[in-house]
Formats: structure tokens, sequence, C-alpha cells
């Protein structure tokens, strides 16, 4: 496998194209020789060995003991003690990543992940006790987390630490053999995450595959017992069309338009503070999770972006293109994808803030806009960037989070908000339209936090502050419909990667007749009794019983 630093692979859309090499060569010059190094192609053969090797590391109980598990998750904590420069170096080569968003958004946060699987990984294992009824008397019944088998992680290149160690936390928690597969878009990191599980953790169950669309593909066409899929919609799709062959469930953690509304009764500068720190402030823009549009009404509308000017001003300096305190874009792909949506006549006209951007640095600035065609590309498709469009309504709904409702999910406001006259309708439109991975509320009026929560489906709803629901373990992440399916941080990815498996203990005291032929209506009437727990019946239908019958 070789490395052309002008040959930019790019599996957001499973395709090869030549495109000029991305800034800071080093990286690639790194990454070739790494390669260059490599005696052999990764071929069919090659796949299904790697299989092969698993699943008898499996099946021989390597991955099973409490002992095995602890000593690979302690692994993964030496790993991110031992090696912090080198992940935010990585970081850094991959995508200018400054060391603040490095070692707090991706390490700090792997850290934590590991301290709480070693923590409660006893209590995640042991059976969950689980009630019997008289049907089954006498008798005791459990919920054992069993292991799925040999399970397939694809990351991500935007959090390449984060998103590709935090699920194989746990894969390896629950006790299978794991292979992850990192994203070529981020090849220090890829690089890295290779050099360090082969270093540190058992080969025997945990493999590394580097490699672009080939390598996916081949590793796509095994049988696997889980794949975990970390990206967009489109390779999504293909994601689940590959696992439906052999029947194999996925977790599939999407993306989509993440909505912000701002209601007047806020603090406007808190508000702001936040907005962009979750946007400009995790990987400019380029985070699932990353606000994708503001919506507001027409009169507040001009305070928020004088607010926004004046912070993003305060954070990133009078010229933020020259910030070091900002991400740049992956690879020149994206910087152009991107530029697209910036230049769209209907869109470049409405831009009230920023617009600079450099391809030679891969460098977009923060970039707000104002009221764009709701039918432009700005608004049609994921951002994943710097760019971010403000939409107003006139006040003519119930609340603004009518307004929201709207616009999220209509195409045509003007017609929409004359018709919602009432909740019952919002909750018809909402389901009528693809549902956002996160979506956020800022306001100080209670009923409308409720009414929001209550009213939107989103795969995670935040109220006065964005992204923030990513750390906290006790609450699961991921999406729902085109979003994304299952979830995943804490015991939720212990759980996405075991079957729970139903156990019931009999004894052979009490064996009784009733249930085996000859039937008779006495005991009929005896088992609907008991297979209703009806005891009252119970005891009449023993007493009336005629069991020569």
């Amino acid at each position: 496998l070789s490395w052309d630093p002008r040959l930019n692979i790019c599996s957001d859309s499973l395709s090869l194209s030549l495109s000029p090499s991305p800034v800071n060569p080093g990286c690639f010059l790194r990454k070739r020789v790494r390669l260059s190094a490599m005696a052999k192609v990764f071929e069919a053969a090659d796949a299904s060995n790697l299989m092969t090797e698993l699943r008898m590391s499996f099946d021989a109980g390597v991955t099973r003991s409490y002992e095995w598990r602890v000593s690979q998750l302690k692994k993964l904590q030496v790993i991110c003690d031992n090696h912090e420069p080198e992940i935010v170096s990585a970081l850094h080569d991959d995508l200018g990543k400054p060391e603040l968003e490095s070692s707090v958004y991706e390490v700090a946060l792997l850290r934590n992940s590991i301290k709480l699987a070693l923590k409660q990984l006893k209590n995640w294992m042991a059976p969950d006790k689980a009630k019997t009824s008289l049907t089954t008397f006498p008798a005791s019944a459990e919920i054992v987390s069993e292991p799925l088998g040999v399970v397939l992680v694809i990351s991500a290149w935007n959090y390449p630490f984060l998103l590709s160690i935090d699920p194989v936390i746990g894969a390896i928690s629950a006790g299978n053999a794991v292979v992850l597969k990192p994203s070529e878009l981020a090849p220090a990191s890829s690089s890295l995450l290779a050099k360090l599980l082969e270093q540190y953790l058992d080969p025997s169950a945990v493999r590394v595959i580097e490699g672009a669309v080939t390598e996916t593909t081949l590793l796509l066409e095994q049988k696997w017992d889980k794949i975990f899929y970390t990206g967009s919609s489109k390779i999504g799709r293909i994601i689940m069309m590959a696992a439906a062959k052999h029947l194999t469930p996925v977790v599939l953690e999407l993306g989509g338009k993440s909505p912000v509304v701002i209601d007047s009764d806020t603090n406007l500068k808190i508000t702001v503070k936040r907005i962009i720190a979750g946007k400009w402030g995790c990987n400019n823009g380029q985070a699932c999770i990353s606000p994708d549009y503001i919506l507001t009404t027409k009169e507040y509308a001009p305070k928020v972006i004088d607010a926004m000017k004046q912070e993003l001003e305060a954070f990133y300096g009078k010229n933020p293109m020259e910030s070091k305190d900002m991400s740049r874009i992956v690879n020149s792909n994206h910087f152009d994808r991107l530029s697209k949506i910036l230049e769209e006549k209907e869109v470049s006209d409405k831009i009230v803030y920023g617009g600079q951007k450099n391809r030679d640095n891969l460098k977009i600035a923060p970039t707000i806009f104002l009221d764009v065609p709701l039918d432009s590309l700005i608004m049609s498709e994921e951002i994943f960037g710097p760019l971010l469009p403000i939409l107003t309504v006139i006040t003519i709904c119930h609340s603004i989070l009518d307004c929201f409702i709207d616009l999220v999910f209509m195409s045509d406001i003007h017609s929409c908000s004359a018709q919602l006259n009432n909740l019952e309708e919002c909750f018809d439109v909402i389901r009528s339209r693809p549902k956002p991975l996160a979506a956020y509320l800022f306001t100080q009026n209670q009923k409308l936090k409720e009414r929001f929560a209550m009213t939107v489906s989103a795969g995670g709803i935040v109220v006065n502050d964005i992204a923030v629901h990513l750390s906290l373990p006790t609450l699961p992440f991921g999406g729902v419909g085109e979003s994304g399916m299952g979830s995943y941080h804490g015991k939720f990815s212990f759980d996405a990667f075991s079957h729970k498996k139903a156990v019931l203990y009999k004894s052979f005291i009490g064996d009784a007749a009733i249930r085996y032929p000859p039937y008779s209506r006495g005991k009929l009437r005896l088992l609907k009794a008991l297979v209703n727990s009806n005891l009252v019946e119970v005891f009449k239908v023993l007493l009336d019983m005629n069991f020569g019958c």
C-alpha cells in the first residue's frame, strides 16, 4: 500500500479523486514512510483470515473474562496517559486542532469513559434479576449480558481518537473481539492509532486495519456480529446494505441539520458565547452535533448578529484567519464543497459577517448569513464547517417554538405559519420530516422549554447550551430516523455491544399435569387463570375442577 501526497482519498463519497495535497505535508511524509514499509496490500484473503483468527480467539473465550476486559481497558488508559503529546500532535497535523480542543474534547473524554468502565464493569456484567409469574412457579429468572462476538468499528475523521476508541471501550467492556477501521482522511491519527493499539492491546482480539475504500469494502464483505459506524448518512446507507447481507445489526452515528432556537427571553451574551463555542470552538463546525443554523424572530435577529460579531472578535481577533485557536478544514475536497455552498449566488448575498477563505491554508473564516433561501444548498445539506445561517420568522405563531417547527419541517414558512393553529398540527409536521441529531433552545421561559422537549423529536435536546450532552455518560448519545440508530456512551456503550440473554431456571418440583394432554375444560380454565395471574380464579377453578373429566 503506497501513499502519494497528491492523492486525496475520500471515503465520504467512496471514490478516489486527485487533488492538491493538504497543508502540512510533513504529516503525509510520515504516513508515506509508514505505509511503504508495509509488506503487502490488504486483500480479500487477508480480510477472511483476520475474521477467522478473531473468531477463534472469541470462541476460545479469550475476551469473556472480567480480568481480560479490565487489562485491555487499563492499557487504553496508559495510551491516554503516556501518549497525549503524540495524540495532540497528530490531531494538529490532520486538522490543525488547538491543543485545548485535542486534550479536552478527545483525550480527557476518553479518560473519563475508561475510568467509568473500569469502575462499573462488574455491575454491568452482573446478571439482572427478573420477576417470574405463577405460570413458571417455582422458578427464577435473570437477564445475562453476553458479548456479541466479533465486531467492526468504522470511525470518522473529525474526532479521530474519540470516535475510534470510545466505541472500542464499549466493545471491549462487553467482551467482544474488535476490528477498528480509522478514517484515512486523518492519516496521522490513523497511523498513530494503529501503532499504539498494536503496541498495547491483545492482538489476538483487537486489530486495526488502515486504508481507504478498498480496505473498508473488503471488511464489509465479512460476517460481523455488529457494525458500529460514525459518519455521513450517505455512507450509512451503504453500511446497512452490506450488513443486511448477513443480517448483521448496526449502530449508525450519523448527522443532520441541528437547529438552534433563540428566544428573546434569554441571556444573550451567554447564549452567543455558548453557540460560538459549540460551533467554531468544536473543530470549526466539523462536528455532527454542531449548530447548523439559528432560528429567531425578525425583531431579535439584529441583536443576535451584533452580539455574535462582538464575541467572535473577542474569541478569534479581528482577523480570525490568523487565529491559532481554530481548526482548519480537513482537506481540499471539503474546502471546495464548503466554498460551493458559500459562493452560491442567493447565499453569498446574505453574508453579514466573515466570508474570507484561503484554499492554500484550508482556512475559512467564521461566516454568518441572514435569511438565506430555504431551498439553497446551505439549508438542504449538512454544512459541517464554519458557516452559520440565521433564519428569521415573523411572530405570528403561538410561540417561537411554533415558528421553529414551521421552518425546520416545512418548505414554505408563510403558508405554514398561517396553518399552524394548534400544537397537534405541529406534531404532524414534525413526524413528516427527517429528525436532526441534536436540537438546541435558548430561553428562560419554562413553558417553552417543556414544549420544546415534548414536541421536537431529535437524537438529543439541549436547553441553554450546545453539545454538552455528549460529555454526560448517563445519557445515551445517538440519532433517530435519518440522523442514526442505536446509541452509546457509558453503560449504553456496553449495552450496544451486548446481547441481553433471557435465562430461566426451573425446578423439577411442582410439575403440574394440567399442562399436558389430554386437555379438558377444567385444565383450560386453570391455565387461563394462571397465565392471567388471577389467584382468586385459580382457587375457584381448583375447587370446582373435576380432574376425572
